[in-house]
């Protein structure tokens, strides 16, 4: 929390900051890249701690890893088709590492690095080069015809092509923008809700019977952003495996 004389600081814990000391100064390493890593290795100890037995009876964490894994395998399943297998551990990756970095910035003190539209935005990109790639390799000159519909009018080519075009274009911009907006969204209305807290807490004796009403929404948003952090990792999964649909399938 941050409260800075009678006014709100709402979005500085946004703010980029050197990270491990000097070494990451010298190299510009920052929290955001720290949590990062710290994403990377909590995935990694939950997949292989938890397959390490195989237990016919699973436990809890048997239990966890699995059903990530089963529900990234439908999703990839039902979206882009059986040859949709492929691209599996990608839409797994990038599913799990969305969704750890959500729910990581609910931690007091830690940093959402999915609230930085640049992390989003290179996520997004890399799901366009790969969906373009596929679509390119798999049907060559085809692809073009992505862009104007088997059977539509000639005479609306001048029309169609371009919206089409831009469509395509968009699809990084509306898959960072949607991760980046809802993540900057809900961490702003917690910081400013817990500020209230303080600052109503403080009005005297009153203060702490006023600043219930804050504190209970506060607690409301958090299990809010729960789900907000888990949906958000769905939707940009999903969306990219019904990009790679198109790809694969060129419709």
């Amino acid at each position: 929390m941050a409260v800075e004389g009678k006014a709100i600081d709402a979005l500085s814990q946004f703010d980029l900051a050197p990270a491990l000391g000097a070494v990451g100064r010298s190299v510009g390493f920052t929290q955001s890249n720290l949590y990062m890593l710290i994403s990377g290795g909590l995935i990694v100890l939950l997949m292989m701690w938890g397959m390490r037995h195989r237990a016919i009876v699973p436990g809890r964490m048997q239990s966890l890893a699995e059903s990530a894994y089963g529900f990234i395998d439908d999703m990839v399943l039902a979206q882009i088709g059986e040859e949709g297998r492929r691209f599996f551990p990608f839409v797994f990756t990038l599913f799990m590492f969305i969704l750890f970095g959500n729910m990581l910035g609910l931690f007091p003190y830690a940093f959402t690095y999915t609230s930085h539209i640049s992390m989003t935005f290179v996520m997004a990109m890399i799901v366009f080069v790969l969906i373009t790639t596929v679509a390119i390799m798999l049907h060559g000159k085809k692809f073009l015809g992505y862009f104007f519909p088997e059977g539509a009018p000639i005479w609306l080519a001048p029309i169609i092509i371009p919206v089409e075009i831009v469509s395509y274009l968009s699809r990084p911009i509306s898959l960072s923008i949607r991760l980046f907006a809802n993540m900057v969204a809900g961490h702003v209305m917690l910081k400013v809700f817990a500020t209230f807290v303080v600052m109503l807490a403080g009005l005297g004796a009153v203060g702490p019977f006023i600043a219930v009403m804050p504190l209970a929404i506060n607690v409301a948003l958090v299990g809010f952003e729960v789900l907000v952090a888990f949906l958000q990792a769905y939707v940009f999964a999903i969306l990219t495996c019904i990009y790679l649909h198109d790809a694969v399938h060129l419709h």
